[in-house]
């Protein structure tokens, strides 16, 4: 929810002025958790049935605020009586790609994103038998197994939890990235 003062929102980004007069300017949010409170500043939480949803783990909320999982797996695609549906496009069942799918199909592609500028390399090799250079290689291998090892987290994710942890970037006990979260952890680009 927002910031108030006084019953009044104040928005992020935008200057105010206070009852006595005093302005702040748009960057009044860089002042400390004390100074806000010193001159009235509090931070009002959405009720439940308005707060922020993660749309990479809930597709929104039920009537009463609670969230609705996505499926961590795929999903065929059947009518209220429990008969198939086609898919239009194919004239198969339909069906929904579940979290962990979909999460597997796009470190799949990060890795092929990572590899690409690379592939120059191995069609010298084949064309002109040019040897790859070992930081080449040792990069691309170092995708590849980081690929893998992702892509079994994902698989591993034993339920929703789990698979919402991969997601999560380690901190110290200051708030600060310590590493990367798993479903990130790719070597550094050469």
């Amino acid at each position: 929810m927002p910031w108030k003062y006084s019953g009044r929102i104040i928005r992020v980004g935008k200057a105010w002025i206070d009852n006595n007069g005093t302005q702040y300017p748009a960057v009044w949010t860089n002042l400390s958790a004390d100074e806000k409170a010193a001159i009235g500043l509090t931070w009002e939480d959405l009720p439940a049935s308005e707060a922020y949803v993660d749309n990479r783990f809930y597709s929104g909320r039920q009537a009463d605020g609670t969230l609705i999982p996505k499926s961590l797996t795929d999903t065929l695609w059947v009518d209220e009586e429990g008969n198939a549906l086609n898919d239009p496009m194919t004239g198969q069942q339909g069906k929904t790609i579940g979290l962990k799918n979909a999460a597997i199909a796009s470190a799949k592609k990060e890795a092929a994103e990572k590899l690409a500028p690379y592939d120059w390399y191995v069609t010298r090799k084949s064309e002109k038998s040019t040897a790859i250079p070992s930081t080449v290689s040792t990069y691309r291998d170092a995708v590849r197994t980081a690929c893998a090892a992702i892509e079994t987290s994902i698989t591993n994710a034993a339920d929703f939890a789990a698979f919402m942890a991969l997601y999560d970037t380690p901190v110290d006990s200051d708030g600060k990235a310590t590493g990367t979260a798993p479903i990130n952890d790719w070597p550094d680009a050469i």
